[in-house]
């Protein structure tokens, strides 16, 4: 069975980048935003990871790491985080507050793929 990964990303065209590279090797979820992507989860859906921008209309990234890592159904689903900022103080943050990792926009999606092998195999 296809491990499921979901994506949380305002661009539309981030989803379908991430979605032709990873549909093969995973099941894949798109949501423009985390309350979309939270009513989603409440339906007792469980990925076995989860990509998210940080920077979002409706809610933040950081928001939505601190409501996920504070609810014990869904805390240790691995996310990592999605930032076009080079900053050096997000990254080591965002680190501490539980993402499982910190990319750097624009990536390179095979790059993505090998981080994602790494956490979940």
């Amino acid at each position: 069975m296809k491990k499921k990964i979901i994506l949380i990303d305002d661009k539309p065209s981030i989803g379908k980048v991430v979605s032709i590279y990873l549909k093969k090797e995973y099941d894949f979820e798109y949501f423009e935003n985390p309350i979309k992507a939270i009513d989603w989860l409440q339906t007792g859906q469980i990925p076995d990871l989860i990509i998210s921008d940080i920077r979002m209309p409706e809610m933040m990234g950081d928001e939505f790491l601190t409501y996920m890592k504070k609810n014990e159904l869904f805390k240790d689903i691995p996310i990592i985080m999605l930032s076009s900022e080079e900053s050096t103080t997000e990254r080591i943050r965002f680190l501490e507050e539980g993402a499982a990792d910190y990319i750097l926009k624009p990536f390179n999606p095979l790059e993505l793929k090998i981080r994602i092998k790494k956490i979940i195999g």
